[in-house]
């Protein structure tokens, strides 16, 4: 049988294709001075350009408009001095241990490192040159993940030793400020030694910054019996781009718990990937994302075991307003070596007016045969009874409203180690539904 096609059908489609392409090329064009690390960064700049950037018909960016970021041409990024007082917003008392980067670039002017606890080491590239660890957790080879690798300009390395509970909370802040529209490319290295256990609070921001582009990537690797509670705070400029990646290795008795808020950009899109190398490992997965106005944001996240005795939560919530988009798509896989693995996901989503949009998929693809797993997903709006409940009990409705709101995010926010912190968030996403 002879099939024809009309060149003009495809022409649309491949001229698409060399854009992308021809994008791709400028946005590799941006990369920054860059010193060291020579062969990490030649290899993944062949894999960005083998694989391209996506398009809405690649599967996992079927639902994500990326157009908007392909028609933004953005600059290299610069070392740009800010004062304390333009980040003091950003400042948290009970985390003493911060590092702080801006447009990329580590500024110890705005950090605080001198007085570390015991078992806890901070560097930089210009630290510690090479690193071993550098691009060695799942998930490199995709391609904005390899973008990143061949075009950051500093790192912070995390380094929790042996043995050793570092109890306050550690800091790592990525700020990006300018007039001009550039790219970041943010990188966090966190290395947790056997029996060691730390809290890391990650948070992507804005001072004085319009339309920029942040592709971050950070690594988590846990010895055996390790632990790290890691909060991830997206609240980037109404008008930015944010694509992050969230790469995890897991040792055998390691527990890691993220706890993940995506409240800014334009268009956001966040892939935790975790992959249990041995058994006995305990994940747990927790996300809240807020979409407003014309905000587009996405999840998806990937976690694959490789060892039996292991157990997963994951709860991934989003509100969505006017005419915002928000996407979530869950995988847990559970190979034959992975017996009596006990694992849950559930997708709760809370759409705020008519227009609002929600695409949830959960999605448990399980062969071992002796597991207890479950998944499931909800999409609602706020219940007319209960918002009619809280008015006659003297609330007007806007303040009912809210509260309902309230304790649907509160269940995310609460996981966050500094009071302070939540209530400021909790108050962000309210005075964005208002």
């Amino acid at each position: 049988m002879t099939v024809e096609v009309n060149p003009e059908a495809i022409a649309p489609s491949s001229s698409a294709a060399q854009d992308r392409q021809a994008y791709l090329a400028h946005l590799l064009v941006q990369r920054p001075s860059m010193n060291g690390l020579d062969e990490v960064r030649d290899r993944a700049l062949s894999i960005a350009q083998e694989r391209g950037l996506p398009s809405h018909r690649d599967e996992d960016w079927r639902f994500t408009d990326l157009s908007a970021l392909y028609q933004t041409s953005f600059t290299a990024p610069t070392s740009t001095a800010l004062a304390l007082q333009d980040i003091d917003a950003f400042i948290l008392a009970e985390a003493p241990v911060r590092l702080v980067f801006v447009n990329g670039f580590f500024a110890p002017d705005l950090s605080a490192t001198d007085n570390l606890p015991a078992g806890l080491s901070v560097s930089t590239l210009a630290d510690v040159g090479n690193l071993v660890e550098l691009g060695q957790q799942p998930g490199m080879t995709e391609v904005f993940t390899a973008l990143n690798t061949a075009s950051f300009a500093d790192v912070a390395l995390l380094r929790i030793a042996k043995n050793q509970v570092i109890e306050a909370p550690i800091h790592l802040l990525f700020l990006t400020t300018g007039d001009t529209p550039i790219i970041t490319s943010p990188r966090g290295l966190v290395v947790a030694e056997a029996n060691s256990a730390a809290t890391l609070i990650e948070e992507y921001v804005a001072v004085k910054a319009d339309s920029y582009f942040t592709n971050a990537v950070t690594e988590v690797c846990l010895g055996q019996n390790a632990q790290l509670h890691h909060h991830r705070i997206q609240r980037e400029a109404k008008t930015a781009f944010h694509i992050g990646k969230t790469a995890v290795s897991q040792d055998r008795d390691s527990r890691y718990a993220l706890t993940s808020l995506s409240l800014g950009g334009q268009m956001s899109r966040h892939n935790p990937m975790v992959v249990p190398t041995a058994g006995q490992t305990d994940t747990t997965l927790n996300g809240l994302t807020l979409a407003v106005d014309k905000q587009v944001a996405d999840t998806h996240s990937d976690l694959s075991f490789t060892g039996p005795h292991c157990t997963a939560q994951q709860l991934h919530k989003c509100i969505v307003d006017d005419r915002a988009r928000a996407v979530f798509n869950g995988k847990i896989f559970v190979p034959k070596l992975a017996q009596q693995t006990n694992a849950s996901q559930l997708s709760r989503n809370l759409l705020l007016s008519t227009k609002a949009r929600v695409d949830t998929k959960p999605q448990l693809e399980i062969i071992a045969d002796d597991v207890k797993c479950a998944h499931g997903a909800t999409v609602s709006q706020l219940d007319d009874e209960e918002v009619f409940y809280l008015q006659s009990r003297g609330l007007d409705h806007n303040s009912a409203c809210d509260l309902l709101v309230e304790g649907f995010a509160s269940e995310i926010i609460d996981q966050l180690p500094i009071a302070e912190q939540r209530q400021t968030l909790l108050n962000a996403v309210l005075s964005q539904i208002r």
